[in-house]
């Protein structure tokens, strides 16, 4: 396995401190990595900022730092503004897609990561799965034109069981899309870890890891002198192993079903002991 920062680690989005891009791969590099996770919009990689030219010499900035573009990371939302049908906001995205495909080739990377749909109570289920699986294909194609593949991260809220996004990849059918199976929904949701590691590892070229603590919460109800339970509970990130995530077994069971590929760390929430780069 080799390891990957996350540069959304640094994109000061929640608060914390804030690097370019070319500083992110130069902490990085400080700190040991094997390469970089590009996150692809403002303020580090958005299209709009970084044309293929400039793109070249970012992929100078690795080479001269000895490490790797291990992915470009895209940000998608499959059935996101279908309220306005008039707007093909579903075009757009696969359109940006296919922008990062082309500048993740430049920059020496194979990996183009996206998201599902989070999902809308104003149309039925197994039409925006459909979606997905239309704009999925679509992403798919263009991307092998650049030579690059497209992970699905078990992220947003279609295809996050290990079952479901099994069943979305199928139903894609392209040989270059492959499932980021990451274990803290694999966690949150309670799965059968040692079954999901066998369905997933073995088409892997990617994983992204942080840690947290879970927050259990209560709210206080005078009417009854008491507490009633709230869920869920809220997490808050930790340092890799000091949180209530099982990375040892998780990695166990990987290693086990064969995967060998990119481990990626990512900072990406509220964090203990606030957002100072040297708590990052």
């Amino acid at each position: 396995m080799k390891t990957s920062i996350f540069s959304v680690s640094f994109a000061g989005l929640w608060g914390q401190h804030a690097l370019t891009l070319e500083e992110s791969i130069d902490t990085a590099a400080d700190l040991g990595f094997d390469g970089v996770e590009v996150m692809a919009k403002r303020p580090h990689l958005s299209p709009l900022d970084y044309s293929i030219d400039a793109c070249k010499k970012l992929r100078e900035r690795f080479q001269e730092r000895g490490i790797e573009c291990s992915a470009v990371a895209g940000y998608t939302n499959f059935t996101g503004g279908s309220e306005f049908g008039e707007v093909p906001f579903g075009e757009m995205q696969i359109a940006n897609v296919e922008a990062l495909a082309h500048r993740a080739a430049i920059l020496g990377a194979r990996i183009v990561r996206v998201f599902t749909s989070y999902e809308r109570d104003d149309m039925p289920f197994l039409t925006q799965w459909q979606r997905n699986v239309e704009a999925l294909r679509e992403c798919a194609d263009r991307a092998a034109s650049h030579e690059v593949m497209i992970g699905i991260q078990n992220h947003h809220d279609i295809g996050v069981e290990t079952k479901a996004l099994d069943e979305l990849i199928a139903q894609v059918d392209r040989p270059n899309i492959f499932p980021i199976w990451d274990y803290w929904s694999v966690f949150l949701g309670g799965e059968d870890l040692e079954a999901g590691a066998r369905a997933m590892a073995p088409k892997m070229r990617l994983t992204t890891v942080a840690d947290y603590i879970l927050l259990a919460r209560r709210k206080y109800r005078g009417d009854l002198v008491n507490y009633v339970k709230a869920d869920p509970p809220a997490l808050l990130a930790v340092p890799m192993g000091s949180g209530d995530l099982d990375y040892e077994t998780f990695f166990n069971a990987l290693s086990k079903e064969g995967f060998d590929g990119w481990v990626s760390y990512e900072n990406c929430s509220p964090t203990r002991g606030g957002g100072s780069l040297e708590t990052l």
